[in-house]
């Protein structure tokens, strides 16, 4: 996509030579906590295919984030859909854990140099400033929490030059222990609740737990106005006195302030990178694809193969399909033809879900012959090759993928005689509901929510917010399985579809598992 030239100038080493020489002096220190405030750019050189891998995989998680706010989530759904993206394509090892030293400077090198990537994509505007800095915000109180309590205050003390903290002694602790729980009891005691696995927290347990695991903090007043004014912390001397528990929000609103900051500075600087073309192009598009990454349809092929010209049609794996297919698919059975965007929509789409070439000639003749106004001789003339085509079987033989919600989106909006597009974008609000009745979507409350996102132009998230509505019971049944839901945001139609069916499986697997054990 961007050339990849190595350029010298006079007086400067190699790249190769440059990190090899300064990578294990200033990396440890710099990369010193899995968590951070960003403050120091970095300055080892990297390649243009790390820049666009470590700007899309940080991008990946964010656009998770952005579609659970979206959904109101609370903070715990929030980590537990985060967590395994977090594995997945950021990992962050702790010192100490018996992972090598090189991997941990490495995972934290592409943590830390994501970060600036993103800072040149979303500094450009005021709407994409609010979503960088609320998103990274987010992160930012995950990975805190994913850390021991050592770890966070080490954290805190390696940026004491900037947080007027400091915990205080444990002598101190004993002497103020009953007023700082006085003070600050009812609400550790809701914090605390959150934590137990039965929700449920006597005050003899959050007393034990202060004096024996809770550290507390004192710094001004003026920095935690908000906890002052709800009377939830002692005060003494114009400090106040706050739990360890709950000083994530002040460390959270400290990240968000900087970073504002930052942006505004970052933007300043960007007619600096107007020279190097290849940067350019490679921010400008992340920018305009913020939610659109392409969907390995190959990496679920083994659960479709079942698939073929006359199981696409069955309720059964019909009940797998987001609404656009859904609506394409009844389009087509319907009036037996399928303008072209409609047909290449549909096809690759249902190439995608495991439809090999020789079934969807068989799909298609089928559909378009069955009312008698089309021929099989016609069918075979007119339609054969555009559906070969479509499997790289035909003219430049591209194997084309199916069409990611993006693309969809792109495309121009159907005519009333036409099924393509995206049915949350182009159907009236009335067609809207009428189609989510069909889904079992009843509840004014769950319907409101959707059409929020709609008039807000958030089409992938209320079609995500659709497939956890229809699919709540092999969603709960997968988390008591100990296994991690299937809880990404949703930005392809294939993906859905897959989804949907692992769903089922998981579910389906269970149960045959209870029938064993019960023989």
């Amino acid at each position: 996509m961007f050339r990849q030239v190595k350029r010298k100038t006079a007086g400067r080493r190699n790249f190769e030579e440059k990190q090899a020489s300064s990578a294990q002096y200033n990396l440890p220190k710099l990369f010193s906590s899995r968590l951070s405030f960003y403050d120091l750019p970095p300055t080892e050189e990297i390649t243009l295919e790390e820049f666009e891998k470590w700007a899309i995989d940080r991008l990946k998680i964010l656009i998770e984030i952005e579609s659970c706010v979206a959904r109101s989530k609370s903070q715990a759904d929030i980590e537990a859909a985060v967590r395994p993206l977090l594995l997945k394509f950021m990992p962050l090892s702790a010192s100490g854990t018996g992972t090598a030293e090189n991997v941990i400077i490495q995972e934290r090198m592409k943590d830390y140099y994501s970060h600036f990537i993103l800072r040149l994509v979303f500094c450009r505007g005021d709407e994409l400033r609010r979503k960088f800095i609320k998103n990274e915000t987010i992160l930012f109180k995950v990975r805190y929490n994913l850390m021991q309590p050592k770890e966070q205050r080490e954290f805190i003390e390696l940026n004491s030059y900037k947080l007027p903290w400091c915990y205080i002694s444990a002598k101190e602790k004993d002497e103020l222990f009953d007023k700082l729980y006085a003070a600050s009891g009812s609400i550790l005691k809701q914090h605390y609740a959150l934590e137990a696995v039965d929700a449920t927290v006597t005050n003899d347990q959050v007393k034990q737990r202060m004096a024996q695991k809770e550290n507390f903090i004192k710094l001004p007043f003026e920095k935690i106005t908000t906890m002052v004014s709800s009377r939830s912390i002692y005060l003494q001397k114009g400090y106040g006195y706050l739990p360890g528990s709950l000083q994530l929000n002040l460390l959270a609103a400290e990240f968000q302030e900087n970073l504002d900051q930052i942006l505004i500075r970052t933007f300043q600087a960007i007619p600096r990178l107007d020279e190097d073309d290849r940067i350019v192009l490679l921010l400008t598009s992340l920018s305009k694809n913020f939610a659109s990454f392409q969907y390995d349809t190959d990496a679920s092929s083994e659960f479709n193969s079942d698939i073929n010209a006359v199981t696409v049609t069955s309720k059964k794996i019909m009940s797998h399909y987001p609404l656009c297919a859904t609506h394409l698919q009844r389009g087509l059975m319907t009036t037996s033809h399928l303008k072209y965007t409609g047909r290449q929509q549909l096809g690759i789409f249902l190439k995608g879900i495991g439809l090999d070439v020789d079934e969807a000639l068989k799909f298609w003749s089928t559909q378009f012959t069955k009312n008698s106004k089309l021929t099989i001789d016609t069918f075979n003339k007119e339609y054969k090759y555009n559906i070969r085509h479509q499997y790289g079987l035909e003219g430049a033989r591209i194997n084309y993928r199916p069409w990611d919600c993006a693309t969809i989106l792109n495309k121009p909006k159907p005519s009333s005689s036409e099924f393509h597009g995206c049915p949350y974008r182009d159907f009236t609000q009335a067609q809207l509901q009428q189609a989510l009745g069909e889904r079992g979507i009843n509840s004014q409350q769950d319907l409101n929510a959707i059409m929020d996102n709609v008039k807000n132009h958030e089409f992938t998230t209320a079609c995500t917010r659709v497939f956890e509505l229809t699919h709540q019971k092999e969603l709960l049944a997968s988390s008591k399985t100990g296994q991690a839901a299937q809880q990404e945001h949703i930005n392809h139609p294939n993906l859905y579809f897959d989804r949907s069916r692992q769903l089922e499986r998981a579910v389906s697997k269970k149960d045959e598992e209870k029938q064993h054990s019960g023989k």
